[in-house]
């Protein structure tokens, strides 16, 4: 298990530990994290599974798609940290990995 942590618009952290090879979107919604309503279920459709990762993980999540990229042009508040959770793969480096999920989405 990796623990990655949620931070919800109005502050509160939300710790989870997640399976390895799961999507960060699937953690969001197996554990019923506010924000995160993942219309595509995962197919990089979409941006209803925005996040802000936290500036010193954006090494370790990888770089962004150019069909994330795509994606992001439509949804509101991107910023340089924006990824869909979607195409976050849970892996052993994230553990601890923290994101901001956007006002917006709730």
């Amino acid at each position: 298990m990796t623990k990655v942590i949620f931070i919800d618009h109005d502050g509160n952290n939300h710790q989870i530990n997640a399976t390895q090879g799961d999507s960060l979107m699937e953690v969001a919604i197996s554990n019923n994290i506010p924000g995160i309503d993942a219309d595509c279920g995962g197919l990089c459709a979409c941006g209803t599974c925005h996040v802000f990762v936290e500036p010193n993980w954006l090494s370790k999540v990888g770089e962004r798609s150019e069909m994330e990229d795509s994606m992001l042009e439509y949804t509101e508040s991107v910023k340089s940290n924006s990824r869909l959770s979607c195409q976050i793969k849970i892996s052993e480096e994230l553990e601890g990995l923290t994101v901001q999920l956007p006002e917006e989405q709730y």
